[in-house]
């Protein structure tokens, strides 16, 4: 890397610093005009992908797949009246995974030759191949059909990264004067917009052209008592989507409002920023005055754009196989729910609760019609009826819980990283009856609704955690009665979940997004989504956060 990338990278790296949730934005920095050039047509991928696949098998594999991925990455960042950074990257290459002597190797190149990725190929063999000195059972792979030539694009409308630069550095700008009009001290703003386009071969016959978008406005708003000193904050209510830019063109239908009285709004398919920045501004004013809340046992209504993060450090990391089995432990830990656990038929939470996984929801974040070993993705269910049924897999894992088939969840955040068991979306599924928001407020004697997610902490089994959130309000007699701060619940999984009284029906659902999840050493990383519906818990054990310094 030159001093210019290495400079410029490091300011982008500065800016994400300021939104929580921020993606990667490695590669080479390029003219944006980089970005709408097209890249390698499917014929050549393809023959390149047939040069790495002959190689390997010439060298003795038995098995090789190859990736062949090119990464557009566009981050813009501003604060107040001003643009901080605007950064354009790019990276393309190769990865080639091969099975050899029963055991897997992996090399890859950026060296786009037959040459280059020949030697790649040869490389991953006889990495494969020392590694099997020290391998004691051989790699068992699920069956897999090779789909032969196929195609599958994020159902966009527009492309992002075609959109003018002026146009989104405007948007964020018009959203800061939005905050600032309506009182924040200060705001920061920034959108991030991801082209992946993939290309999967496999000597099992697959030829696989993806072409994959992602798209996530952000920002974040303080205000400033002067006279105390006292400050609060508040995040946008936004959620990373696998859209295109009409994301940022709102549509009334796509607002769904909070119980009456709290004023929030929920972003279903499209997102209105300048609204939400305006909300946010006086929502944060109203947090420096208002009541802490009292420590005890209440009932939680909780946003989908904040429940999004309970499913997803509470169901999504412990139902990761390579978690339960032990084989994994980085950034999230292992899992209490084991294979013993499960034969044991414990309940993971109520009845009510009915969680599936699925890489296929429009819109979502891990959206794909294939995943990184060539499997057709598909839907499951982890969660039924409160008992656990089905871990996630993928086609290495597939045999040790008895099963035949992968289940399409294994992703490589680039080409030059080896692809490996990621978490897919995961979801709670709306209530079947007739119920809105207002209507699951009107049960609550004594509760908190609670929307958009902040602080959070759970253990190294994922079972006993702690959630704090955006904005709260107090919930008496079944109505909202004024706004609340300093709220954060506690529980462990088991508990929650079984607290778990039902939820709004599909009318209300919607994603709530992970735009960088971290696993694996080396660190990856992926984007997923978890919907659901507002959904009640009753009896959570709520806290104080407040803390007195001196």
């Amino acid at each position: 890397m030159n001093r210019r990338d290495f400079v410029g990278l490091a300011g982008l790296g500065a800016g994400a610093l300021l939104l929580p949730n921020f993606p990667s934005l490695a590669g080479e920095l390029v003219d944006p005009a980089r970005l709408l050039e097209p890249g390698l047509d499917i014929a050549q991928k393809k023959r390149l992908a047939d040069v790495a696949l002959n190689a390997a098998k010439s060298a003795g594999a038995s098995y090789a797949d190859v990736r062949i991925q090119r990464t557009l990455n566009q981050g813009i960042f501003t604060r107040e009246k001003q643009v901080q950074n605007i950064g354009s990257t790019e990276t393309m290459g190769v990865g080639i995974r091969v099975i050899a002597n029963g055991t897997w190797g992996f090399a890859a190149t950026n060296q786009m030759t037959d040459a280059g990725i020949a030697k790649a190929a040869q490389q991953a063999v006889a990495i494969a191949k020392a590694n099997s000195k020290v391998q004691k059972e051989p790699v068992q792979l699920a069956p897999q059909r090779g789909y032969g030539d196929v195609s599958w694009k994020t159902p966009i409308q527009q492309n992002a990264l075609e959109v003018p630069i002026k146009q989104k550095v405007d948007l964020l700008l018009n959203a800061n004067a939005v905050a600032l009009d309506n009182g924040a001290s200060f705001v920061n703003s920034a959108l991030f917009q991801i082209n992946e386009q993939k290309y999967f071969a496999s000597t099992d016959g697959s030829y696989i052209d993806q072409d994959v978008h992602r798209i996530y406005p952000n920002f974040g708003v303080t205000v400033v008592d002067r006279a105390s000193g006292k400050f609060r904050s508040r995040q946008s209510l936004s959620q990373p989507m696998g859209l295109g830019y009409e994301y940022l063109t709102p549509k009334a239908a796509d607002k769904i409002a909070g119980p009456a009285g709290s004023d929030v709004i929920g972003y279903k398919n499209s997102y209105d920023i300048l609204e939400d920045a305006a909300r946010a501004a006086k929502q944060t004013k109203q947090k420096l005055t208002c009541k802490s809340v009292i420590p005890g046992k209440y009932d939680l209504v909780l946003d989908p754009g904040h429940l999004g993060l309970t499913i997803h450090e509470s169901v999504g990391h412990p139902l990761e196989l390579d978690r339960v089995l032990g084989y994994e432990a980085n950034y999230a830990g292992t899992s209490f729910a084991t294979l013993e656990w499960k034969a044991k038929n414990l309940p993971y939470g109520s009845k009510q609760v009915n969680i599936v996984a699925d890489k296929l929801q429009p819109g979502s974040l891990g959206a794909v019609g294939y995943d990184d070993e060539g499997v057709k993705c598909k839907e499951w269910d982890l969660i039924k009826e409160g008992k656990l049924v089905n871990y996630e897999k993928i086609r290495d894992q597939a045999h040790i819980v008895g099963q035949k088939e992968s289940d399409g969840c294994c992703y490589s955040q680039s080409w030059q990283d080896v692809q490996f068991q990621r978490m897919p979306n995961v979801s709670l599924r709306p209530g079947t009856a007739k119920m809105s928001v207002d209507d699951l407020v009107k049960g609550v004697d004594k509760g908190i609704y609670i929307a958009g997610n902040g602080s959070f902490s759970i253990d190294q089994q994922r079972y006993n955690f702690q959630f704090g959130g955006q904005v709260f309000y107090a919930i008496e007699k079944g109505k909202i009665t004024e706004m609340l701060e300093d709220v954060a619940y506690q529980a462990n999984t088991q508990e929650f979940w079984g607290a778990c009284a039902g939820s709004c029906d599909a009318s209300d659902y919607r994603l709530f997004g992970a735009f960088n999840d971290g696993k694996g050493q080396p660190s990856q990383s992926s984007a997923v989504s978890h919907g659901s519906a507002t959904t009640r818990f009753n009896g959570v054990n709520v806290i104080n956060t407040a803390r007195k310094i001196g």
